[in-house]
């Protein structure tokens, strides 16, 4: 480096390097600039320069003095590794790798260009170029540990576990028999499980335990050592072993569902599905009646057995269970029992056996059959389950009851308001929801999680301003909703997009869908510094599990749904495209006089207030980026804060089948993906693609009526084409010839056929019921009063949750409205729509969708939105909105007192 430099500048370029190493910019840019003096050409100390003008947020400079000082020198080795580590830092991976390349090919043994190439190719799954440039630094630096260590991970992944256990054991055939010394005993142990670890994945497993009970005294993690010795017993069959070894693991951690799990298993007593014979029932009984003894202060040993056992059984252990919770005040409970709700039987066993605490202790004050009695708050808990009991089963007017009891006996408890909001959300009252969630927040304006929920209610009742400012009040230093942005706080974003986009304000949703996406690429960037990090402190098994998190990144249920949201607003501005200004004029230009002074006053209006709005942020941002030091913190001005260039697209079904790969790539087991890609397909006139999605469809669920109405669609549409003229017309008419008749809904039948199939198989379910009627209209759209008639004969059967007749309607509320919305707009049918509104009502009294009579419709003055119906109450903000249960006097006490 420097060479062609005198002395004295050769030590100053050293200088340089050094400041750019330990971040002292100024000092580098300094020597920089005196090398220059004298040597204005030479290339390298430009392209450093270059390099510490980067890390000044000077990028423009950088890039021009890096290829000047490139241009100067082609051949030097540095100028063309400084420009892989602009690229680097600018994510421009694959530009990176081509200027390291280019410097190796220069000096081909050195090991920093190699280490920084290494690192991108791992980030870049290079996995053949990774194996390569790892055994290339070994080759060179063999005495160094984290060479071998490296070229090992590199061969595990690309698929060659055999090839990495090899040069595991040749680096440890390095080692002295005292190795490791003391302060490294604990990297060793890593390394030692990892190799132990890729024998059991490769299938060695008789080995890998051999391995493992040899190298025992040099494993530091004791805990992992017996967790990796039980797994090999497992696999091996070695069952008593296992037992042993897991009776023991349990007595460590008696907590450990897993433990239990892996006993079971060595017994023979263990099942996927859980489903039993009677005889493994009384088996596991035992089994945990005796556990229960040895660990009495365990709860996951009391729990368990509730999962497997039946009627009386079950109804003894369940009642010895949630007593000791109840009278504790343990508000988890219910969540805890939750998923034996989807139980046959237990849901109303359950119930019974709450209702029977209630009633003892509201005539006796104790549990049935005990003389003690119980503490007062014992009721108000027992009532909050059967709340949350209710809420479950649909029955939202006794669990309103329920809860309002609980109220009145404590009204200082603040799980009770947002249990009361989760019960009014699922009954269809949004705003009410929202206001009662914003009670229980001003019960204790500290709780980030309480603040957060109401935040989500508000968001559901597309009260986006409001949540807003509630959101930031635990938002560093009150700033701007960017900072929920940095924070990546991923559910406000989608849920603020949903609520955009139920409203028609697509820029904006697109603008908090798209800042996910931002996110996970984010992530996938935060992987790099591991890369070097993992290897050097030996965490090697988290490492690959790290890589393989990454791998799978995009399949993430929050990915998953902003890229569906993101592709519904592309869909709807393809199919609404937003009007151009010269429209607006027009259109504008056509309306009365008075009209257009009213419009004109409304759009000044919300200039003014936009403008107040903007100076009230630029004060606030001024006023807090000063840091203590008295400098600046200057943040990045966001150029389209709502998305409205976002909007202003000229393609948008190309934007959508960007983000449709990244779903069909990642989550293509999921129905939602591809009921996207055929509508993004069938608009971009892509038979065959969208046909590849019928097929997934049906291939996941055929009698999904979703599905349904895609294959019947699908053969509509494509039999109404016109005659294929060009080969490639033909030869997709030949492939829809051959496949029709694989479908075995369509094999020898009509489409009308299929259609009336589907009805009978399906004919008590309203939304296949609805799908028929909606095909039938397309089909044979003289029969639209057929089609309407078969939607309003309709039955609400009701069941139990366990499937007895009675309690439960089968009905749900967003099947109704989006069947509503079905016959406003596909059938154009005002009067059945008006006619279903009306049934409905009854059906659902709390919704303010159907403005049922129960429902904050009818009491409040209300705000309708566009599209779901919810109702925004008039009132102020924060702790100020109404109390749907009318008990502000006393919140107002509790909020002297709590602030």
């Amino acid at each position: 480096m420097g060479a062609s430099l005198p002395p004295k500048e050769a030590n100053l370029f050293k200088l340089i390097v050094k400041s750019y190493e330990t971040k002292q910019y100024k000092k580098g840019l300094k020597a920089a600039d005196t090398v220059l003096k004298k040597f204005p050409d030479h290339g390298e100390t430009l392209a450093m320069k270059g390099l510490t003008l980067n890390c000044m947020d000077r990028k423009s400079e950088a890039y021009e003095l890096v290829r000047l000082g490139l241009k100067n020198d082609l051949k030097s080795h540095v100028c063309w590794h400084v420009y892989g580590l602009l690229y680097r830092s600018d994510r421009e991976y694959r530009e990176a790798i081509k200027c390291y390349r280019n410097a190796l090919r220069i000096d081909p043994d050195n090991i920093e260009i190699l280490r920084d190439l290494s690192l991108l190719q791992a980030q870049m799954r290079d996995l053949s170029g990774f194996v390569e440039t790892r055994q290339q630094l070994l080759t060179l630096k063999p005495n160094h540990r984290m060479n071998w260590i490296g070229f090992a991970v590199s061969h595990h992944l690309n698929s060659n576990g055999s090839k990495a256990v090899d040069i595991l054991e040749a680096y440890e055939g390095t080692l002295e028999d005292d190795y490791p010394p003391e302060n490294e005993r604990c990297e060793h142990g890593e390394m030692l499980l990892y190799k132990i670890s890729l024998l059991e994945e490769y299938g060695f497993l008789e080995r890998a335990l051999e391995e493992l009970h040899k190298k025992e005294s040099k494993i530091v993690d004791k805990l992992g050592y017996k967790e990796q010795e039980v797994s090999l017993l497992l696999k091996l069959g070695r069952f008593e072993e296992g037992e042993r070894l897991f009776r023991v693991l349990l007595s460590m951690n008696p907590d450990n569902y897993r433990y239990y799990e892996g006993l079971q298993r060595c017994l023979g007593l263990h099942s996927e599905k859980g489903q039993y014979s009677s005889d493994e029932i009384d088996k596991l009984e035992s089994l945990y009646k005796s556990l229960a003894q040895q660990y009495s202060r365990s709860s996951a040993v009391k729990r368990i057995p509730l999962d497997f056992l039946r009627d009386d059984k079950f109804r003894e252990a369940a009642a010895n269970y949630i007593r000791p919770l109840v009278a504790k005040g343990v508000p988890s409970l219910f969540s805890d029992l939750y998923p034996l709700y989807n139980h046959p039987g237990k849901a109303s066993i359950l119930g019974e056996l709450v209702l029977r605490l209630e009633q003892s202790i509201k005539s006796t004050g104790g549990y049935p059959e005990s003389e003690g009695k119980e503490p007062p708050s014992t009721l108000m808990w027992i009532l909050f389950y059967l709340a949350q009991h209710y809420d479950r089963c649909g029955q939202y007017d006794i669990a309103l009851i329920k809860i309002d009891e609980a109220i009145e006996h404590t009204p200082t408890v603040i799980d009770l308001y947002s249990v009361k909001s989760r019960i009014v959300k699922h009954s269809g009252d949004l705003a009410a929801a929202a206001a009662l969630a914003d009670e229980a927040r001003c019960m204790d304006l500290a709780d980030r999680y309480i603040n957060s929920e109401c935040v989500k209610r508000m968001l559901q009742a597309d009260q986006v301003a409001l949540a807003e400012k509630t959101a930031l009040l635990f938002t560093k230093d009150g700033d701007q909703h960017n900072n929920l942005y940095d924070m990546q706080c991923m559910w406000y974003e989608l849920a603020s997009g949903e609520s955009y986009l139920r409203q028609g304000e697509l820029g904006r949703a697109l603008k908090k869908f798209l800042a996910v996406e931002k996110h996970y690429a984010d992530i996938t960037e935060d992987q790099f510094d591991f890369h070097s990090y993992c290897l050097r402190k030996m965490t090697l098994r988290m490492y690959v599990e790290m890589l393989k998190l990454q791998d799978r990144l995009h399949s993430h249920a929050y990915f998953r749904k902003a890229a569906s949201g993101a592709i519904r607003c592309y869909l709807r501005l393809y199919d609404c495209p937003p009007k151009s200004a010269a429209e607006e004029d027009d259109e504008m230009s056509k309306l009365p006089a008075s009209q257009k002074k009213k419009l004109r006053q409304k759009l000044r209006k919300a200039e003014a207030r936009a403008k107040k709005d903007a100076e009230v942020k630029n004060e606030e941002s001024s006023s807090t980026s000063f840091a203590k030091s008295g400098k600046r913190q200057l943040k990045p001005v966001d150029p389209d804060p709502h998305g409205e260039k976002l909007a202003q697209i000229e393609d948008p079904l190309a934007k959508a089948t960007k983000y449709l790969k990244l779903l069909l790539t990642h989550s293509s087991d999921c129905l939602e993906t591809h009921l996207l890609s055929f509508e993004v397909n069938m608009r971009k006139h892509k038979i065959l693609l969208a046909l590849q999605a019928v097929k997934h469809l049906v291939r996941l669920d055929a009698d999904n009526p979703k599905s349904h109405l895609c294959l019947i669609k699908f053969f509509h549409k494509v039999g109404a084409l016109p005659t294929p003229v060009t080969d490639a017309e033909k030869l997709v008419c030949r492939v829809l010839e051959v496949e029709r008749p694989t479908f075995s809904q369509l094999h020898e039948k009509s489409l009308i056929d299929a259609n009336n199939i589907f009805l009978e198989k399906h004919r008590e379910s309203l939304m296949h019921r609805a799908a028929v009627a909606e095909l039938m209209y397309v089909l044979e759209p003289n029969k639209k009063a057929e089609a309407v008639k078969l939607i309003e004969d309709s039955v609400n059967d009701l069941v139990s949750l366990d499937g007895d007749r009675g309690a439960d309607s089968t009905w749900k509320l967003k099947d109704c409205i989006s069947l509503h919305k079905l016959l406003e707009t596909t059938f154009n049918d005002h009067d059945a729509a008006l006619r279903w509104k009306a049934r409905c009502a009854e059906y659902f009294p709390f919704s303010t969708y159907f403005e049922g009579i129960r429902s904050s419709v009818a009491t409040h003055q209300t705000q309708k939105t566009p599209e779901n119906g919810v109702v925004i109450l008039n009132s102020g903000e924060n702790c100020a909105l109404p109390s749907p249960n009318g008990r502000l006097d006393k919140l107002d006490k509790l909020k002297d007192l709590h602030i």
